[in-house]
């Protein structure tokens, strides 16, 4: 079906620009995750960088979708964190601050997960941009982690040994190392997860961590040789 008006030029930036763009959203997350995340927790003066994040991440994610629904994902998104910023500023609620972050991080992870895996898995030849359109999946598993650690965290206080959850600026970057620390199976063991829940999550994590490249190789490499099949 031939679409008209924008939908016609987010088509035509798709067909030239998806395995790209899967490259600049990997570099993003990657300049999120390691640099601005750890010097949020040392300053406010970045919280602009995380404004253009959202908007770089809605462009890029409506433009692979060609749908909405990643969209409205960061809408929701939007409308949470500002809730949490309210309420923190009026001094009161703090778990639920702590926890409509926590949704606003899962949604997020959600709607990456379910686009760029679209784009990536997708029937094709496989490039470059796509690999690291997989290697990005890895990296939103990790974020994912983090808001379900922080809604453990935010119901039960002690559920980290070294690590409280609570609503501070060094928060995502502690938790964006604990899991990581996890998903790579490092342990260097200053943050242990004590409560039961947290227990298994970081569990999950670690298996993944370690099934994810192994799965990954062999989709990628099967895709690859359907793809020389229907070339030839």
């Amino acid at each position: 079906m031939i679409r008209k008006g924008p939908w016609a030029f987010i088509d035509r930036v798709h067909e030239k620009w998806r395995d790209p763009i899967l490259t600049g959203l990997t570099l993003l997350m990657v300049l999120h995750l390691f640099l601005v995340s750890p010097l949020e927790a040392q300053t406010h003066h970045l919280q602009p960088v995380g404004a253009i994040f959202v908007v770089l991440l809605s462009l890029a994610l409506l433009i692979l979708s060609r749908s909405l629904v990643p969209v409205l994902g960061v809408l929701v998104v939007v409308c949470l964190l500002s809730t949490a910023i309210v309420l923190r500023v009026q001094g009161e609620h703090v778990p639920f601050d702590v926890a409509l972050q926590a949704t606003a991080w899962l949604v997020i992870a959600l709607v990456i997960i379910w686009t760029v895996a679209r784009a990536v898995f997708e029937p094709g030849r496989i490039t470059y941009h796509r690999i690291v359109g997989a290697i990005l999946l890895y990296l939103t598993f990790g974020l994912l982690f983090v808001a379900l650690y922080t809604l453990v965290g935010a119901h039960s206080p002690k559920a980290f040994s070294g690590l409280t959850v609570g609503m501070r600026v060094s928060l995502p970057s502690d938790l964006v190392y604990f899991s990581f620390v996890t998903l790579t199976t490092s342990g260097y063991g200053d943050i242990v997860p004590v409560d039961p829940i947290a227990r298994s999550l970081s569990n999950l994590e670690a298996i993944i961590g370690q099934l994810y490249p192994a799965t990954l190789l062999a989709r990628l490499v099967s895709l690859g040789e359907k793809s020389k099949q229907e070339t030839s």
